[in-house]
């Protein structure tokens, strides 16, 4: 299992047609998912539920759909992802409380199912509602527990690499054969 000395031993348009493969595989996944963006107006179609706090109506290791069509309202009872100036990690939460103002103005609270309180605790400091700006998406249906991988990989780094290298093995086996 020498990768490298099986790259030593390609000539060069196989060594170019390997590159070319494989640039391929990276610029369809990235049309895919930039296709996927227009299709449903949301910076991410596809999140991760990473935490128990949306139980039961989602577990930890969901897929989530998202859309995040401007035009469509804000509703209390819809499932929401936001994200909060200062936190790095969308949240997966409900709407409570919807506040519409003459001038179209909507502000909204948001708590997740499995939690005893609402979210203004989560918000920037000083920050009360949420906004349209803040949402990412809202959710339209979902796989349960598919996204572990995910988490697994996230949680035990090594488990990443051990992935990797099963990955890089079979590969190298699957030319051989």
């Amino acid at each position: 299992m020498d990768i490298f000395g099986d790259l030593r031993r390609m000539n060069k348009r196989q060594l170019y047609y390997q590159i070319l493969n494989f640039a391929m595989i990276v610029s369809s996944a990235l049309m895919i998912w930039k296709g996927l963006i227009v299709a449903t107006g949301s910076e991410s179609p596809i999140v991760v539920v990473l935490s128990g706090s949306m139980e039961p109506a989602f577990h930890r290791g969901d897929l989530l759909f998202l859309t995040n069509f401007r035009k469509d309202p804000i509703r209390a009872g819809e499932i929401v992802v936001f994200k909060v100036e200062g936190r790095d990690i969308p949240i997966v939460h409900r709407v409570i409380k919807v506040h519409e103002k003459d001038n179209g103005n909507v502000k909204f609270l948001t708590k997740g199912d499995n939690n005893e309180v609402d979210d203004r605790g989560l918000y920037k400091e000083g920050q009360n509602w949420l906004e349209k700006k803040d949402v990412v998406g809202r959710a339209r249906g979902f796989l349960p527990y598919i996204g572990m991988v995910t988490i697994i990989m996230n949680d035990y780094p090594k488990f990443k690499y051990a992935l990797l290298a099963v990955m890089g093995a079979y590969v190298i086996l699957k030319r051989e054969s």
